[in-house]
């Protein structure tokens, strides 16, 4: 079913748009009603809401690179159709206001067409309807809560929901331990992909006929975890899954090791970055982590991806990489063929963003993740799973996500 707007929404966007439209001195805007698209340089603005600062921003860092790569390799191909595009940076930190502000400032300011981001789910919830407003079409790389795409006609996400990824991972931790038979599970409360990361997880554990002995809360500001942990290990589970952050997830790694743990252990979407190597270090070995993308994936697309980012970073590209990488790549996708049926240099913002998002949605993506496509209310179709399960070297110096075949 297609999303609607309340009545009050669209009064309000509509009298947004028409005080911006009497009331704006900005360079961006069209004297005597010259079309125009997004500035005054021939380029056309693409906007990155990543959190490049706070406790989200080793996640938010790996988007900025893979984003950077996209926009080097798609202007080295031709741009849309010869017009370069710009990526224009924005910081959401890791709280909601700092994702509003971001928001905010892309669509007021710097006029883009789109918006990639944010990095948390919990920030979507509260700065996806900002664009909403503005009718400015938003690509979550990262944010697979339940809910995201419905949060309003303009929004979509090339993250596949937690729902369909996660369960992979308790299967692999049974084909390498059928033995399994307690589960303890913790998760950051004040993070709203954890909570509904964890539901997905505890329904799986239940449905897999194991048994839950425990689910341990934290904040994904804490750094000590010795009570939870202490809490957990006197349980005696056979397997741990934690729904968390990089840090925070990789000093509970550390910390349970530390008491004595031996099991298996599981990581969430939060855990799924080579960040997490230096949290928790040598510690970090055998942690199972499920993935969407995968550096090996066969693809024209993948292979250049890859190539970029082990040239510029001398490691395998990560998942929030490849997302990233893959939300730009569909605004390109999109501009393109929108530009071969009506040139986008015609068309002014407002007409330029909705159409936009209407041939975001009509699309089909040959991307690093593999083929996607969107339905209708903007949910993300994939193929291609996997889980990968953390190697380090012995000094904790290096490690490497070991896909499992």
């Amino acid at each position: 079913m297609q999303k609607r707007l309340s009545q009050q929404t669209v009064l309000l966007s509509a009298c947004a748009l028409l005080i911006t439209a009497c009331g704006s001195n900005t360079t961006n805007s069209s004297p005597n009603n010259t079309p125009n698209t997004t500035n005054t340089s021939n380029t056309i603005s693409i906007g990155i809401a990543a959190a490049q600062t706070s406790n989200v921003a080793l996640l938010g860092q790996e988007q900025v690179a893979g984003a950077k790569i996209a926009e080097k390799y798609f202007n080295d191909q031709g741009g849309i159709n010869g017009t370069p595009i710009k990526l224009v940076f924005q910081d959401t930190a890791g709280d909601e206001a700092g994702a509003i502000n971001a928001f905010q400032s892309l669509i007021n300011k710097d006029k883009v067409v789109g918006i990639v981001g944010p990095t948390l789910s919990q920030q979507a919830f509260s700065a996806d309807p900002v664009a909403e407003r503005a009718k400015v079409p938003v690509l979550g790389p990262s944010n697979t809560a339940k809910g995201i795409p419905e949060i309003g006609d303009y929004v979509a996400r090339v993250s596949v929901p937690v729902s369909v990824v996660a369960p992979n991972a308790v299967k692999a931790a049974l084909k390498q331990n059928p033995n399994i038979k307690r589960v303890a599970v913790f998760f950051a409360q004040n993070d709203a992909f954890s909570k509904s990361e964890t539901e997905i997880f505890q329904k799986t554990v239940k449905d897999q006929g194991l048994e839950l002995v425990t689910v341990q809360k934290f904040q994904t500001t804490d750094t000590d975890f010795q009570s939870q942990a202490t809490n957990a290990i006197n349980l005696k589970p056979d397997l741990v899954i934690i729904s968390g952050l990089a840090a925070d997830g990789g000093n509970l790694v550390r910390q349970l090791r530390e008491l004595g743990y031996k099991g298996l252990i599981i990581g969430g979407n939060g855990l799924n970055t080579s960040n997490l190597f230096p949290v928790c270090k040598a510690l970090c070995e055998g942690v199972l982590i499920a993935q969407a993308y995968s550096p090996e994936h066969p693809g024209e697309i993948n292979a250049a991806f890859r190539k970029a980012y082990v040239d510029q970073f001398k490691k395998e590209p990560p998942q929030f990489s490849a997302q990233a990488f893959t939300a730009v790549q569909v605004y390109v996708d999109a501009l393109k063929a929108l530009d071969n049926k009506s040139k986008v240099s015609q068309l002014q913002l407002p007409q330029l963003r909705t159409e936009l998002n209407k041939q975001i949605l009509a699309g089909q993506y040959k991307t690093p993740l593999g083929e996607i496509s969107f339905t209708p209310v903007g949910e993300v179709v994939q193929k291609d799973f996997y889980v990968a399960q953390i190697k380090m070297e012995k000094d904790g110096s290096q490690g490497k996500f070991a896909f499992l075949k």
